[in-house]
């Protein structure tokens, strides 16, 4: 077994400045580390338990499989703030079979985000 001792994930976009302020100014997602000069400077952001660099620049969009995570609070709240501020909601917020409520949004290069809301009485909220 590897013994991780920190994860991130890797966004190489299409268009850096772009996807930062996508991920700085829209989502508004704080900023742990930045690294290197340029239009291709590296960008690492804090995403609850975890990190997102963006960092480099890519041909292409990313691979169409590739989607985010993101646990919120208050999903209805998330939805009113980032589509005030501009971002492409692909579906508001809905409870799904499975109890969570979940929304949808992209970034600048389609990458699909999951805005989720896990409600109090959720059985993720309780230990057998």
């Amino acid at each position: 077994m590897v013994h991780v001792l920190g994860s991130r994930v890797l966004l190489r976009p299409t268009d850096p400045e772009r996807s930062r302020t996508f991920y700085g100014e829209t989502l508004g997602l704080a900023v742990h580390r930045e690294f290197g000069t340029g239009p291709e400077r590296g960008t690492v952001y804090f995403l609850g338990g975890g990190f997102l660099e963006v960092s480099g620049r890519a041909d292409e969009p990313p691979a169409p499989g590739l989607s985010l995570w993101m646990q919120v609070a208050d999903v209805r709240a998330a939805y009113e703030e980032l589509s005030g501020r501009g971002a492409p909601v692909l579906r508001p917020p809905v409870r799904e079979p499975w109890g969570l409520i979940e929304m949808w949004i992209a970034d600048p290069d389609g990458v699909r985000i999951a805005v989720v809301e896990v409600p109090a009485d959720h059985p993720l909220r309780f230990r057998p």
